[in-house]
């Protein structure tokens, strides 16, 4: 039960962030996008996401298959969290004016950058 909850719960987590504010590589081209391309952080977000979830997901998996570096069981779990999580942030992110969202994403990115400044 704890796999399956645990599982999920992380899926889910990691589903919601993904959605709201399009992380995953959308560090650089989230803001790429809309600074360069001048696309609205809804379709900034959206953009990113179609760009790297298929290609990168599929390439980094298999490497790891081939060696026997992946428990199917807890990923399938996790995936089936992630697609709720990545549908409920996607749904709540649109009914998130554009100037918030965008705010939200740089809230992320200052962690990030505090994160990976201040980690040894």
């Amino acid at each position: 039960m704890k796999l399956v909850l645990g599982g999920l719960g992380i899926g889910v987590l990691a589903g919601i962030g993904a959605g709201m504010v399009g992380i995953g590589g959308g560090l650089v081209i989230v803001p790429m996008l809309v600074y360069l391309f001048h696309l609205d952080q809804h379709t900034a977000q959206g953009t990113s996401l179609a760009i790297l979830l298929p290609p990168s997901g599929l390439f980094a998996f298999l490497a790891y298959y081939k060696t026997g570096h992946v428990d199917l069981k807890l990923a399938g779990l996790i995936l089936v969290g992630v697609l709720l999580g990545g549908y409920l942030g996607g749904e709540w992110a649109q009914q998130v004016s554009g100037p918030a969202l965008r705010k939200t994403f740089a809230v992320c990115m200052m962690l990030a950058a505090i994160n990976m400044f201040f980690k040894k």
